[in-house]
């Protein structure tokens, strides 16, 4: 037999015979301390009962108890270095993200001021144009008013020349004109 079952049967008998003699010397009956120090006794047997038949079975629970709280506790140091290390990943990419905010924010601007610029040129090549045309048909305009007047002018002079002379001329001095113009003409 093991020292273990030995112990345990010892103690067994030793309770037996303790409540035997409680039995006899009419348990209860005496002053308050025996009461409890029976008490007391009974107290310890039922720890040592229970450590008995129980203990080894307790061990085991609460040391897989306390092995399954430590690796709780390391998965979740793991969970937190893991989680730190996320963290600064994202912050840095929130770092890079913003940095590359306000790259593409500069490179619109870039593209916006090249756009403008560019527009500006055509726009100031399109006034060029448009007064080169302005221009070409003002002077267009005016030449052919112009020759429209000297046409109407010569017209009127013509008209008024016309008129005047018919006014002066008679049929003599018309004929004059005519035999001048003719012994010119063969003459020469």
């Amino acid at each position: 037999m093991s020292e273990s079952k030995k112990s345990f049967k010892m103690l067994a008998m030793v309770v037996f015979l303790l409540c035997v003699a409680a039995f006899y010397f009419g348990y209860g009956s005496h002053s308050e301390w025996v009461d409890f120090g029976f008490r007391l006794f009974n107290f310890f047997m039922f720890i040592a009962l229970i450590r008995h038949f129980a203990g080894g079975g307790i061990k085991k629970f609460l040391r897989g108890r306390s092995e399954g709280i430590a690796s709780k506790i390391s998965g979740l140091e793991n969970a937190r270095t893991q989680a730190s290390r996320r963290l600064k990943e994202v912050e840095a990419k929130i770092i890079n993200l913003d940095k590359e905010r306000q790259a593409i924010i500069a490179a619109y601007k870039a593209q916006g001021e090249a756009i403008k610029s560019e527009i500006i040129v055509k726009a100031e090549k399109n006034a060029k144009q448009i007064i080169a045309q302005a221009k070409l048909t003002a002077q267009s305009e005016t030449d052919k008013a112009m020759r429209q007047m000297r046409a109407e002018l010569a017209e009127e002079i013509f008209n008024t020349a016309e008129d005047t002379l018919r006014r002066k001329l008679d049929a003599r001095v018309h004929e004059k004109i005519i035999n001048k113009s003719l012994s010119r003409v063969v003459l020469n």
